[in-house]
Protein backbone atom coordinates (compact mmCIF):
# COMPACT_ATOMS: atom_id res chain seq x y z
CA UNK A 1 0.00 0.00 0.00
CA UNK A 2 1.47 3.33 -1.15
CA UNK A 3 2.11 5.98 1.43
CA UNK A 4 0.27 9.21 0.77
CA UNK A 5 2.43 12.34 0.60
CA UNK A 6 2.30 14.42 3.70
CA UNK A 7 0.82 17.87 3.92
CA UNK A 8 4.27 19.53 4.05
CA UNK A 9 5.36 17.72 0.89
CA UNK A 10 2.25 18.90 -0.94
CA UNK A 11 2.88 22.47 0.17
CA UNK A 12 6.51 22.26 -0.89
CA UNK A 13 5.49 20.94 -4.28
CA UNK A 14 2.93 23.70 -4.70
CA UNK A 15 5.49 26.32 -3.76
CA UNK A 16 7.96 24.83 -6.21
CA UNK A 17 5.37 24.86 -9.01
CA UNK A 18 4.42 28.44 -8.25
CA UNK A 19 8.08 29.43 -8.16
CA UNK A 20 8.76 27.67 -11.43
CA UNK A 21 5.76 29.34 -13.00
CA UNK A 22 6.92 32.72 -11.75
CA UNK A 23 10.39 32.13 -13.16
CA UNK A 24 8.93 31.11 -16.52
CA UNK A 25 6.76 34.22 -16.51
CA UNK A 26 9.69 36.41 -15.43
CA UNK A 27 12.02 35.14 -18.15
CA UNK A 28 9.35 34.92 -20.84
CA UNK A 29 8.32 38.48 -20.07
CA UNK A 30 11.90 39.54 -20.78
CA UNK A 31 12.79 37.40 -23.79
CA UNK A 32 9.34 36.76 -25.26
CA UNK A 33 7.36 39.06 -27.61
CA UNK A 34 6.35 42.43 -26.22
CA UNK A 35 3.04 44.30 -26.61
CA UNK A 36 4.11 46.87 -29.23
CA UNK A 37 1.75 46.60 -32.19
CA UNK A 38 3.78 48.42 -34.85
CA UNK A 39 7.26 49.78 -35.38
CA UNK A 40 7.70 53.08 -33.59
CA UNK A 41 10.29 55.79 -33.02
CA UNK A 42 11.25 56.40 -29.40
CA UNK A 43 13.27 59.42 -28.26
CA UNK A 44 15.50 59.35 -25.18
CA UNK A 45 16.38 62.91 -24.13
CA UNK A 46 19.86 63.83 -22.96
CA UNK A 47 20.45 62.95 -19.31
CA UNK A 48 17.55 60.49 -19.11
CA UNK A 49 17.84 57.26 -17.12
CA UNK A 50 16.11 53.93 -17.53
CA UNK A 51 13.90 54.75 -14.58
CA UNK A 52 12.79 58.05 -16.11
CA UNK A 53 11.96 56.61 -19.56
CA UNK A 54 10.28 53.40 -18.39
CA UNK A 55 6.89 55.09 -17.73
CA UNK A 56 7.00 56.58 -21.23
CA UNK A 57 7.73 53.12 -22.65
CA UNK A 58 4.62 51.86 -20.88
CA UNK A 59 2.47 54.79 -22.07
CA UNK A 60 3.52 54.22 -25.68
CA UNK A 61 2.81 50.48 -25.44
CA UNK A 62 6.41 49.40 -25.85
CA UNK A 63 6.36 47.45 -22.55
CA UNK A 64 3.42 46.14 -20.55
CA UNK A 65 4.63 47.48 -17.19
CA UNK A 66 7.26 50.08 -16.36
CA UNK A 67 7.91 48.53 -12.96
CA UNK A 68 8.44 44.97 -14.20
CA UNK A 69 10.53 46.23 -17.13
CA UNK A 70 12.84 48.04 -14.69
CA UNK A 71 13.04 44.99 -12.43
CA UNK A 72 13.89 42.62 -15.26
CA UNK A 73 16.39 45.11 -16.71
CA UNK A 74 18.21 45.32 -13.35
CA UNK A 75 18.47 41.54 -13.02
CA UNK A 76 18.91 40.45 -16.64
CA UNK A 77 19.96 43.51 -18.66
CA UNK A 78 23.50 44.21 -17.53
CA UNK A 79 24.94 47.50 -16.31
CA UNK A 80 25.29 49.38 -19.63
CA UNK A 81 23.44 52.74 -19.36
CA UNK A 82 20.90 53.87 -21.92
CA UNK A 83 21.91 56.53 -24.45
CA UNK A 84 20.27 59.71 -25.63
CA UNK A 85 18.96 59.67 -29.17
CA UNK A 86 16.15 58.53 -31.42
CA UNK A 87 15.64 54.78 -31.71
CA UNK A 88 13.50 52.58 -33.92
CA UNK A 89 11.72 49.86 -31.93
CA UNK A 90 10.17 47.05 -34.02
CA UNK A 91 6.71 45.61 -33.43
CA UNK A 92 6.64 42.89 -30.79
CA UNK A 93 10.09 43.79 -29.44
CA UNK A 94 10.94 41.86 -26.30
CA UNK A 95 12.02 43.67 -23.15
CA UNK A 96 15.53 42.41 -23.74
CA UNK A 97 15.59 43.87 -27.26
CA UNK A 98 14.10 47.18 -26.11
CA UNK A 99 16.88 47.58 -23.56
CA UNK A 100 19.60 46.69 -26.09
CA UNK A 101 18.17 49.29 -28.46
CA UNK A 102 18.11 51.99 -25.77
CA UNK A 103 21.69 51.09 -24.87
CA UNK A 104 22.64 51.92 -28.47
CA UNK A 105 23.55 48.37 -29.43
CA UNK A 106 21.08 48.33 -32.34
CA UNK A 107 18.13 50.18 -33.81
CA UNK A 108 19.70 53.66 -33.60
CA UNK A 109 18.08 56.14 -35.98
CA UNK A 110 20.82 58.33 -37.42
CA UNK A 111 19.75 61.66 -38.83
CA UNK A 112 22.27 63.63 -40.85
CA UNK A 113 22.64 67.12 -42.24
CA UNK A 114 25.30 67.22 -44.94
CA UNK A 115 27.47 70.17 -45.93
CA UNK A 116 29.20 69.42 -49.27
CA UNK A 117 32.66 70.78 -49.93
CA UNK A 118 32.44 74.33 -51.24
CA UNK A 119 28.95 75.10 -49.89
CA UNK A 120 28.89 78.77 -48.80
CA UNK A 121 27.63 79.69 -45.37
CA UNK A 122 24.46 81.35 -46.66
CA UNK A 123 23.38 77.98 -48.10
CA UNK A 124 24.40 76.09 -44.96
CA UNK A 125 22.11 78.38 -42.98
CA UNK A 126 19.27 77.70 -45.41
CA UNK A 127 19.87 73.96 -45.07
CA UNK A 128 19.73 74.11 -41.28
CA UNK A 129 16.55 76.21 -41.36
CA UNK A 130 14.93 73.80 -43.82
CA UNK A 131 15.46 70.78 -41.53
CA UNK A 132 12.06 70.40 -39.79
CA UNK A 133 13.36 68.10 -37.04
CA UNK A 134 15.71 70.79 -35.71
CA UNK A 135 14.53 73.61 -33.48
CA UNK A 136 15.35 77.23 -32.79
CA UNK A 137 16.91 80.00 -34.84
CA UNK A 138 20.31 80.27 -36.43
CA UNK A 139 21.84 83.63 -37.30
CA UNK A 140 24.33 84.62 -39.96
CA UNK A 141 27.23 82.19 -40.25
CA UNK A 142 30.79 83.38 -40.77
CA UNK A 143 32.14 82.29 -44.15
CA UNK A 144 34.76 79.57 -43.91
CA UNK A 145 33.86 78.68 -40.32
CA UNK A 146 32.25 75.30 -41.14
CA UNK A 147 34.01 72.07 -42.04
CA UNK A 148 32.12 70.33 -44.87
CA UNK A 149 30.99 66.91 -43.65
CA UNK A 150 27.87 64.98 -42.59
CA UNK A 151 26.72 65.76 -39.04
CA UNK A 152 24.30 63.66 -37.04
CA UNK A 153 21.61 65.28 -34.94
CA UNK A 154 18.71 64.33 -32.71
CA UNK A 155 15.07 65.14 -33.26
CA UNK A 156 14.32 68.44 -31.56
CA UNK A 157 17.97 69.47 -31.20
CA UNK A 158 18.66 73.22 -31.48
CA UNK A 159 20.06 74.34 -34.83
CA UNK A 160 22.62 76.41 -32.96
CA UNK A 161 23.99 73.24 -31.34
CA UNK A 162 24.48 71.52 -34.71
CA UNK A 163 26.15 74.66 -36.10
CA UNK A 164 28.50 74.75 -33.10
CA UNK A 165 29.65 71.18 -33.88
CA UNK A 166 30.29 72.13 -37.51
CA UNK A 167 32.38 75.12 -36.47
CA UNK A 168 34.26 73.19 -33.80
CA UNK A 169 35.16 70.59 -36.44
CA UNK A 170 36.64 73.33 -38.67
CA UNK A 171 38.61 74.86 -35.79
CA UNK A 172 40.00 71.45 -34.85
CA UNK A 173 40.88 70.51 -38.44
CA UNK A 174 42.51 73.83 -39.27
CA UNK A 175 44.61 73.68 -36.10
CA UNK A 176 45.70 70.13 -36.88
CA UNK A 177 46.63 70.82 -40.52
CA UNK A 178 48.35 74.11 -39.75
CA UNK A 179 50.63 72.33 -37.27
CA UNK A 180 51.79 69.97 -40.03
CA UNK A 181 52.16 72.59 -42.80
CA UNK A 182 55.02 72.49 -45.28
CA UNK A 183 57.73 75.12 -44.99
CA UNK A 184 57.03 76.43 -48.49
CA UNK A 185 53.38 77.24 -47.96
CA UNK A 186 52.60 80.82 -48.91
CA UNK A 187 50.06 81.16 -46.09
CA UNK A 188 51.43 83.15 -43.18
CA UNK A 189 48.52 82.43 -40.82
CA UNK A 190 45.77 79.81 -40.50
CA UNK A 191 43.25 82.39 -41.73
CA UNK A 192 45.28 83.04 -44.88
CA UNK A 193 45.35 79.28 -45.46
CA UNK A 194 41.57 79.19 -45.07
CA UNK A 195 41.04 82.06 -47.53
CA UNK A 196 43.30 80.56 -50.18
CA UNK A 197 41.78 77.12 -49.66
CA UNK A 198 38.33 78.57 -50.31
CA UNK A 199 39.53 79.84 -53.70
CA UNK A 200 41.09 76.47 -54.53
CA UNK A 201 37.82 74.78 -53.53
CA UNK A 202 35.78 76.93 -55.92
CA UNK A 203 38.25 76.86 -58.80
CA UNK A 204 38.42 73.11 -59.38
CA UNK A 205 35.97 70.26 -59.12
CA UNK A 206 38.71 67.67 -59.58
CA UNK A 207 40.30 66.45 -56.34
CA UNK A 208 43.45 65.49 -58.23
CA UNK A 209 43.99 69.14 -59.25
CA UNK A 210 43.75 70.77 -55.85
CA UNK A 211 47.47 70.79 -55.05
CA UNK A 212 48.31 72.01 -58.57
CA UNK A 213 45.81 74.87 -58.34
CA UNK A 214 47.16 75.70 -54.88
CA UNK A 215 50.69 75.71 -56.30
CA UNK A 216 49.68 78.03 -59.14
CA UNK A 217 48.02 80.57 -56.83
CA UNK A 218 50.94 80.33 -54.41
CA UNK A 219 53.27 81.28 -57.27
CA UNK A 220 51.09 84.26 -58.15
CA UNK A 221 51.04 85.47 -54.56
CA UNK A 222 54.82 85.20 -54.27
CA UNK A 223 55.41 87.21 -57.47
CA UNK A 224 52.75 89.84 -56.76
CA UNK A 225 50.55 88.87 -59.69
CA UNK A 226 46.79 89.30 -59.58
CA UNK A 227 45.11 86.04 -58.64
CA UNK A 228 42.28 86.69 -61.13
CA UNK A 229 40.01 84.01 -59.66
CA UNK A 230 36.49 84.29 -61.09
CA UNK A 231 34.75 83.06 -57.91
CA UNK A 232 36.10 86.11 -56.05
CA UNK A 233 34.14 88.33 -58.46
CA UNK A 234 30.93 86.41 -57.81
CA UNK A 235 31.12 86.23 -54.01
CA UNK A 236 30.24 89.88 -53.24
CA UNK A 237 27.27 89.62 -55.61
CA UNK A 238 25.67 86.35 -54.41
CA UNK A 239 27.51 85.50 -51.15
CA UNK A 240 28.71 82.34 -52.87
CA UNK A 241 25.51 81.15 -54.51
CA UNK A 242 25.68 80.33 -58.26
CA UNK A 243 25.53 83.47 -60.38
CA UNK A 244 23.35 81.83 -63.03
CA UNK A 245 24.76 83.92 -65.86
CA UNK A 246 28.02 85.14 -67.32
CA UNK A 247 30.10 87.62 -65.36
CA UNK A 248 29.65 91.18 -66.63
CA UNK A 249 32.57 93.40 -67.57
CA UNK A 250 31.50 95.92 -64.94
CA UNK A 251 31.71 93.15 -62.31
CA UNK A 252 35.21 92.19 -63.44
CA UNK A 253 36.28 95.80 -62.96
CA UNK A 254 34.52 96.26 -59.60
CA UNK A 255 36.74 97.34 -56.73
CA UNK A 256 35.94 95.69 -53.40
CA UNK A 257 37.54 93.52 -50.75
CA UNK A 258 37.12 90.30 -52.72
CA UNK A 259 37.64 90.90 -56.46
CA UNK A 260 41.10 89.53 -57.23
CA UNK A 261 40.96 91.06 -60.74
CA UNK A 262 41.34 94.55 -59.26
CA UNK A 263 43.52 93.84 -56.21
CA UNK A 264 46.72 91.96 -55.47
CA UNK A 265 46.96 89.47 -52.64
CA UNK A 266 44.21 87.51 -50.97
CA UNK A 267 40.60 88.63 -50.54
CA UNK A 268 39.57 89.99 -47.17
CA UNK A 269 37.92 86.70 -46.22
CA UNK A 270 36.99 83.20 -47.41
CA UNK A 271 34.53 82.88 -50.29
CA UNK A 272 33.15 79.49 -49.22
CA UNK A 273 33.62 76.69 -46.72
CA UNK A 274 36.60 74.68 -48.00
CA UNK A 275 37.01 70.98 -47.29
CA UNK A 276 39.91 69.36 -45.53
CA UNK A 277 41.62 68.38 -48.80
CA UNK A 278 41.65 71.96 -50.13
CA UNK A 279 43.15 73.25 -46.89
CA UNK A 280 45.77 70.52 -47.02
CA UNK A 281 46.52 71.40 -50.67
CA UNK A 282 47.29 75.00 -49.71
CA UNK A 283 49.54 73.88 -46.86
CA UNK A 284 51.28 71.30 -49.10
CA UNK A 285 51.09 72.79 -52.62
CA UNK A 286 52.44 71.12 -55.73
CA UNK A 287 55.99 72.04 -56.70
CA UNK A 288 55.28 73.80 -59.99
CA UNK A 289 56.20 76.86 -62.03
CA UNK A 290 52.68 77.21 -63.39
CA UNK A 291 51.18 80.69 -63.37
CA UNK A 292 48.21 80.17 -65.70
CA UNK A 293 45.36 77.74 -66.19
CA UNK A 294 42.37 77.39 -68.45
CA UNK A 295 39.53 74.89 -68.64
CA UNK A 296 40.21 71.79 -70.73
CA UNK A 297 36.59 70.86 -71.51
CA UNK A 298 36.47 67.87 -69.14
CA UNK A 299 35.91 69.73 -65.88
CA UNK A 300 39.63 70.11 -65.31
CA UNK A 301 42.31 72.55 -66.39
CA UNK A 302 45.41 72.86 -68.56
CA UNK A 303 48.28 74.56 -66.77
CA UNK A 304 51.01 76.73 -68.26
CA UNK A 305 54.24 78.31 -67.03
CA UNK A 306 54.32 81.16 -69.55
CA UNK A 307 51.80 83.52 -71.09
CA UNK A 308 52.64 82.23 -74.56
CA UNK A 309 51.76 78.66 -73.53
CA UNK A 310 48.61 79.92 -71.83
CA UNK A 311 47.42 81.81 -74.91
CA UNK A 312 47.79 78.63 -76.97
CA UNK A 313 45.76 76.70 -74.38
CA UNK A 314 43.08 79.40 -74.38
CA UNK A 315 42.82 79.16 -78.18
CA UNK A 316 42.24 75.41 -77.90
CA UNK A 317 39.55 75.97 -75.25
CA UNK A 318 37.72 78.48 -77.44
CA UNK A 319 37.85 75.98 -80.31
CA UNK A 320 36.23 73.38 -78.06
CA UNK A 321 33.49 75.81 -77.05
CA UNK A 322 32.84 76.78 -80.68
CA UNK A 323 32.52 73.12 -81.59
CA UNK A 324 29.95 72.75 -78.82
CA UNK A 325 27.97 75.72 -80.09
CA UNK A 326 28.65 77.75 -76.95
CA UNK A 327 30.15 80.71 -78.86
Amino acid sequence: MKKRPGKLAIIALAVALVGAGWLVHFFYGWYGPGPLGKETAFVVPAGASLGSVAPQLEREGVVASAATFRARARLLGGKEPIKAGEFTIPAGASGSLVLRILQGQEGVTQRLVTVPEGMPSIMVRERLLAQPLLTGPVGDIAEGSILPDSYDFQRGEPRAAVLARMQKAMDRTLTELWAGRAKDTVAKTPREALILASIVEKETGKPSERKMVAGLYSNRLRTGMLLQADPTIIYPITKGKPLGRRIRQSEIQAVNGYNTYTMTGLPEGPITNPGRDSIEAVLHPAQTKALYMVADGTGGHVFADTLQQHNANVAKWFAIRRARGEL
